[in-house]
């Protein structure tokens, strides 16, 4: 026997809009987010919510960190820590959020 489930709210039900963005469920099942700081996940969350089609984002730095109310430090640390899980790429000004790899890709 299938249990259906309804929304609980349905004149808030999420539509993906033109100018989409959306967040990977293998980001969690292929256990990405759990190599993530947490200023790391907010940095990514940010990165996947403004990045356009193919994941790209010009916001600068500073606007960035103000934004997320990060400090500079903790804000480096957040872009080395996605960079060095493959899941972005950066060169001044620009970040590309990466497709993710499945783990056993890694």
């Amino acid at each position: 026997m299938t249990t259906k489930h309804h929304p609980i709210l349905t004149n808030r039900i999420r539509r993906v809009p033109s100018r989409f963005s959306w967040i990977d469920h293998r980001l969690v099942r292929d256990r990405h987010i759990e190599r993530l700081t947490h200023p790391a996940a907010a940095l990514y969350l940010f990165l996947v919510t403004v990045g356009d089609s193919n994941g790209l984002s010009w916001y600068g730095d500073d606007s960035i960190m103000a934004r997320l109310s990060m400090y500079e430090d903790a804000f480096r640390e957040a872009r080395i820590n996605l960079i060095q899980n493959g899941m972005i790429a950066w060169r001044e000004p620009l970040y590309q959020v990466l497709n993710l790899e499945r783990s056993e890709d890694k």
